[in-house]
């Protein structure tokens, strides 16, 4: 919960617990819950979770104005009855807070900024209109930016995003809508800095009805130690795009089947990942473009020798099809690495370069699966392999930011029952050392092999 939003109801607990008789300054105090919650509205801004704190201030304003007039007297039973009732209030809000993004750890300032790409090269395959592929893409950059420069959100449109998120996830449309609220700890369009410049380039892919941003607090981290992380919108395998003319392109369904038995899943499945693939090669396109702009923020910032590329779900299989067939890619790590869009060719050849799998226990538990079957195929061949690891107490989404939402996360299916901040501490770990160790070039406690730094921790290969 925010300040103010701790603030409202602790005075309001103050003021009901407070043991009769109540000095006037005790009941001064839901006069001052009333004026807090009037700021709360202007600095914080409104959320429907707080509803029944809304409703209920004044209510209690009103009771106390009428004792200190000393035109009635309450009983203590009705005492009691609204302790409860502010308690129940009080209760939403804390168990569906506005997430806090961590902040990173590394010593600089992180900026961020979005771009609109278009490759005419390619036709879009998933809108049944002959156009070129056009994608969104979210920059995360070491800043030189002062701590007034605008903070950014979480995510752009996150009007538009909360509900679609919602319906993907089977709740209610206005649920997230509170994610409007989030700010994290970067800052919008801030200048590249340009000490420790050139930096290595990652790419993200997010999964299947994911979206660019949903590894934000991975990006954060990664770019505060001198990184620059690129998370690209897949347009119609994300949840939804919203391009800078506002135009909005939904989900498509057709484009993964949503069956696994499908007879043809690999064949479409495939085409889905080449596309993907084709996204990342074209930003590194576009990347090279401005790095050789003399006159660009992005000149002497960019080193595209050393890019690593990962991804989550359907877009950590995208990742290993790019890296199978792109030598653009320097090193590439799987989060649940999803592996039936992965070519045949691929899984046969595997990779060249370092290669780290980080799987949930959801996944990793269910052995015979067809995904554990084809990565028991694959990860032979890989020629440089650091190895594979599974996380206790995790669930596919615990890889990205969705765990943060909530501490109930768990009880919505959203995570595994380890706690959030733990799991992002184990991630973030294995991620930055992975990357400093593949690009930078810098040795790794972590990568011994044994793999026992965290309790949680299980070794798959």
């Amino acid at each position: 919960m925010r300040p103010l939003e701790i603030v409202i109801p602790a005075l309001l607990a103050a003021y009901l617990l407070w043991r009769h008789p109540r000095p006037l300054a005790i009941r001064l105090l839901p006069a001052l819950a009333l004026t807090a919650t009037l700021i709360h509205f202007a600095v914080e801004g409104y959320r429907w979770q707080m509803i029944p704190l809304y409703v209920l201030t004044p209510l209690l304003g009103l009771s106390s104005l009428i004792k200190i007039t000393g035109t009635t007297d309450w009983k203590p039973i009705a005492s009691t009855l609204t302790v409860i009732l502010l308690a129940l209030a009080a209760a939403l809000p804390a168990l569906l807070p506005v997430p806090r993004i961590p902040a990173p750890s590394g010593p600089y300032p992180v900026g961020t900024t979005l771009y609109e790409l278009t490759d005419d090269s390619r036709k879009e395959l998933y809108s049944d209109k002959d156009e070129p592929r056009r994608y969104m893409i979210q920059v995360w950059y070491p800043a030189d930016a002062a701590e007034t420069a605008e903070r950014a959100p979480w995510m752009a449109n996150a009007e538009i995003f909360a509900p679609a998120i919602t319906r993907y996830i089977h709740l209610p449309d206005y649920f997230l809508d509170h994610l409007a609220l989030v700010e994290i700890p970067a800052y919008l369009d801030a200048k590249v800095a340009e000490s420790g410049a050139p930096f290595p380039v990652i790419l993200f892919s997010h999964g299947w009805n994911g979206f660019n941003a949903q590894n934000t607090a991975q990006a954060l981290e990664l770019a505060s130690r001198g990184f620059i992380v690129i998370g690209i919108q897949h347009t119609y395998g994300a949840v939804i795009t919203v391009f800078e003319d506002g135009t909005i392109a939904w989900n498509n369904p057709k484009a993964l089947p949503q069956s696994g038995d499908d007879p043809n899943y690999e064949e479409i499945a495939r085409i889905l990942a080449d596309q993907w693939a084709g996204d990342m090669a074209y930003t590194l396109r576009i990347l090279s473009n401005m790095a050789m702009d003399v006159r660009g923020s992005w000149w002497g910032r960019l080193d595209l020798n050393r890019v690593g590329v990962y991804g989550h779900s359907t877009g950590g299989g995208a990742a290993i099809q790019f890296c199978g067939t792109d030598p653009r890619c320097k090193a590439v790590l799987g989060m649940d690495p999803f592996m039936r869009p992965v070519s045949a060719q691929v899984i046969e050849n595997g990779v060249t370069q370092p290669a780290f799998f980080m799987f949930s226990q959801g996944w990793a538990d269910d052995t015979d699966s067809r995904n554990n079957r084809l990565f028991n195929q694959f990860h032979p061949n890989v020629t440089n392999s650091l190895g594979a690891i599974s996380i206790d107490g995790t669930m596919h989404y615990d890889f990205s930011d969705l765990p943060l939402l909530s501490p109930i996360a768990p009880q919505l299916g959203l995570k595994g029952p380890l706690n959030g901040r733990r799991v992002t501490e184990i991630v973030n770990s294995y991620l930055v050392d992975f990357f400093e160790m593949t690009l930078n070039g810098k040795p790794s406690e972590l990568f011994d092999g044994a793999f026992a730094d965290f309790a949680e921790v299980r070794k798959l290969k």
